[in-house]
């Protein structure tokens, strides 16, 4: 049977995507991963099948219009549809439709719009989501806009906002449909919903449909090692902390790089930190005995090691720290508009991680002040290491297969 996967976004969007058609793979299935070309190494590393999308959204998303876009600035977004916006959508869904019409079945990410022509093929397509953003529920608000401040009754409500995409994107979505011959005015049909998210850490909504399932977290194995270097510097003293900002671009108010020198010194503690697009610049970080830089690391192998994990909030690097058994301080990015924000809340509810502080609203003294009660709220490491027992016992992979194979397509 051949399988189709189809997924855009940054990397949390598509690795999780690649383990389970690893998976998918191994269970004896003939598996394509479809998603932008500057992943295709992370794809190809997973051994499947891979079609490049022709469209870079990292690199325009590190654009200065980009930027601006990200930022929800309306005019920088108008005058982006028709150059860049526009003929992106059209070129990615050409590609995934083609691929989808040759698949016996086919699990998509929301964010690539598959819904506007799952209409031709409904009993093969299901949507594979790693957030809970499209479908309504009364026990919490979209994630996407968990920034803004919306009343609890609300809540359903604010899913429509997601599901405006679609009506927002008429016009690239119109000529993509013609250019197929299928008609303009379409009703997304109902398809089955595999969330790889564990009920552990977010119960399932009782009001979602019998449709959809959380089957855990996608977890994989990483056949890179941690390096010599890193193991050693690991092992030279007692676990160190981690800094990780993931691959979105950033820009804080305060000084990261001598924020993360004082916070060595005033707490006694080491730190690793993972360089990405707003941490790039790392020079006053260098040569610090206590303080060591890296490019990458398997963050399956890295997390266990490490005394706490400062992230931007993504889900898949949230899931680590979960399965590691590591407490975690979230600074969201993407804020207000964003699911980071949402994973950071109720983390901190659940007693698993610090108050999240958005990175653009984040002060050096909140920063230290927020490190101190990661280092030293000891109810944060015995709840992190309840959960991790519960999350590693759960093998959602195994159970998001099973989901998949349970009824006919």
């Amino acid at each position: 049977m051949k399988v189709a996967i189809l997924t855009l976004g940054t990397r949390g969007d598509v690795q999780p995507y690649a383990v389970l058609g690893q998976a998918l793979k191994l269970r004896g299935y003939q598996v394509t991963l479809s998603t932008a070309k500057n992943f295709e190494q992370l794809v190809k590393s997973y051994d499947i099948d891979y079609v490049p999308i022709e469209a870079d959204f990292q690199e325009l998303l590190n654009t200065d219009e980009g930027k601006k876009m990200m930022k929800g600035n309306p005019f920088a977004v108008k005058r982006n549809l028709n150059t860049w916006v526009y003929p992106l959508i059209i070129d990615s869904l050409t590609e995934f439709y083609k691929l989808a019409r040759e698949s016996d079945l086919v699990l998509y990410h929301v964010k690539t719009l598959a819904d506007c022509f799952a209409d031709q093929f409904p009993h093969k397509m299901i949507r594979a989501n790693v957030l809970p953003i499209v479908e309504s529920t009364s026990e919490f608000g979209n994630p996407a806009f968990s920034g803004l401040p919306l009343p609890s009754f609300l809540n359903r409500l604010t899913y429509q906002l997601t599901n405006l995409s679609i009506k927002l994107l008429s016009t690239p979505i119109g000529h993509f449909r013609e250019k197929y011959n299928m008609s303009k005015k379409f009703k997304v049909p109902t398809v089955r919903n595999i969330y790889g998210i564990s009920s552990h850490f977010l119960p399932i909504p009782q009001d979602l449909s019998t449709h959809s399932k959380f089957t855990g977290f996608w977890f994989g194995t990483s056949s890179i090692e941690l390096t010599e270097q890193l193991s050693d510097f690991i092992n030279s003293g007692e676990p160190p902390l981690l800094l990780t900002f993931g691959s979105m671009p950033f820009k804080s108010k305060f000084d990261l790089q001598v924020a993360i020198i004082k916070l060595t010194e005033q707490f006694d503690t080491r730190i690793i930190v993972v360089k990405g697009w707003g941490l790039n610049q790392t020079e006053k970080l260098d040569n610090n005995p206590r303080i060591k830089v890296i490019s990458s690391a398997p963050y399956e192998k890295l997390f266990p090691l490490m005394k706490a994990i400062i992230h931007h909030g993504g889900i898949g690097t949230t899931a680590e720290c979960l399965r590691a058994g590591k407490p975690f301080l979230i600074c969201p990015i993407l804020y207000p508009i964003g699911d980071q924000m949402f994973w950071g809340k109720h983390a901190y509810k659940k007693g698993l991680a610090v108050k999240p502080i958005p990175l653009s609203k984040m002060t050096e003294k909140i920063f230290l002040e927020s490190i101190k009660e990661l280092l030293t709220n000891i109810n944060l490491y015995v709840k992190a290491s309840q959960i991790s027992s519960l999350i590693n016992k759960e093998n959602g992979i195994e159970k998001t297969m099973l989901e998949i194979e349970r009824k006919p397509y």
